[in-house]
């Protein structure tokens, strides 16, 4: 399976290859992470990550522990099918 790439702060290398978003909903699914989510365009986007990912982007957020990342703003690269 290819993973898509998420970042919590706003990249600083091949800026134009990213995507800005904002994350409507997060779920777990087949031991994975899968974010909601939508773009400055308004389209909707699937993103699925690695566990490990998810903890390490849920750090770097500007949120307290165990609270939710919904409505945080982030950026990506779709890689998945």
């Amino acid at each position: 399976m290819a993973h898509d790439r998420i970042h919590a702060r706003e990249p600083t290398h091949d800026i134009d290859r990213w995507t800005e978003g904002t994350i409507e909903a997060v779920e777990e699914r087949d031991g994975h992470w899968v974010v909601h989510a939508r773009n400055d365009t308004n389209e909707s986007v699937e993103l699925v990550v690695t566990l490990a990912i998810r903890d390490l982007f849920l750090s770097r957020l500007d949120i307290e522990d165990g609270a939710s990342p919904v409505g945080e703003r982030f950026w990506y690269r779709k890689k998945g099918g």
